[in-house]
């Protein structure tokens, strides 16, 4: 099987957060990729949460050999950059972050995320001189790998439930990019002052912006605050399970098909995959 040359997908990548807003949705398997790919879209990220669902796992419960073979299937799918959702590196130290890192460049990836949570609900942040120095070991590893990837930093405040998420969002967003992030991002934020003030205080540091319910905001809306990059997590797949949870309770507590109703017909999915492969 001949080798991917990648360069052309990562320069498209970085292009897309020169200027102007883009929409990059998260597909949790190779049929969701091809599908959003005929759409339109001109990259696509993982989600962790979709694909642990996917197989049967809670999110942030996937090993990271299982996570590296995904992204890297990901990869090979389609002909788009392809943003990988690296959870928090899968380790908790530095050197482990950036060796992860490396492994994680091999797959093909056009860009990756680091997040700053701990998964100990405990102390569900990392203190920030330890997270500045994670980011700067993924961004040492980027660089000495001399491919052109481009890092996202997030600030997980508003997922752990900091009692002050904007503020604490906003000081570690700016430390991370000092720290080398190329992108910054804080999941979460609903209201558009505080999607506003994130941007503000990102500079010129393009702000990726997480879609995971319906705000009433629009990409319209959210482009004209300076967005560059609107992400919908594990949303998409949430969709889809929604979907069936519905109708396969339906079945089970009522004896009803009624889920049914509406469905994509059995030969337009076949058809698309069978043009598409």
């Amino acid at each position: 099987m001949p080798l991917i040359d990648f360069r052309p997908r990562r320069a498209q990548f970085v292009k897309l957060h020169e200027a102007g807003c883009f929409v990059i949705p998260n597909p949790w398997d190779i049929g969701s990729a091809r599908y959003l790919r005929h759409l339109g879209f001109p990259a696509l990220a993982t989600t962790s949460a979709g694909f642990a669902f996917s197989r049967g796992l809670a999110d942030a419960a996937v090993p990271r050999d299982m996570v590296l073979a995904h992204i890297a299937e990901m990869v090979a799918a389609v002909d788009l950059p392809v943003n990988a959702d690296f959870e928090a590196g899968y380790a908790h130290d530095p050197d482990g972050v950036a060796a992860n890192v490396r492994l994680c460049l091999d797959t093909g990836i056009a860009g990756l995320s680091i997040e700053d949570a701990t998964g100990d609900r405990q102390k569900p942040l990392y203190d920030l001189p330890v997270a500045v120095e994670r980011i700067r070991a993924a961004r040492a590893a980027i660089d000495a790998s001399g491919v052109d990837v481009l890092l996202t930093a997030r600030a997980e405040c508003y997922l752990v439930g900091h009692p002050d998420p904007l503020t604490e969002s906003l000081r570690r967003l700016e430390a991370y990019a000092l720290a080398g992030a190329d992108v910054l991002y804080a999941p979460g934020p609903r209201e558009a002052a505080e999607i506003e003030a994130i941007v503000k205080a990102a500079g010129p540091k393009p702000v990726n912006i997480l879609m995971y319910t319906n705000t009433g905001l629009t990409v319209p809306d959210l482009a004209g605050m300076g967005v560059r990059r609107i992400s919908v997590g594990s949303s998409l797949a949430r969709a889809a399970w929604t979907g069936f949870i519905r109708s396969a309770q339906a079945i089970a507590a009522q004896g009803s098909f009624g889920g049914f109703d509406g469905l994509t017909p059995y030969t337009e999915l076949n058809d698309f995959f069978r043009e598409d492969g």
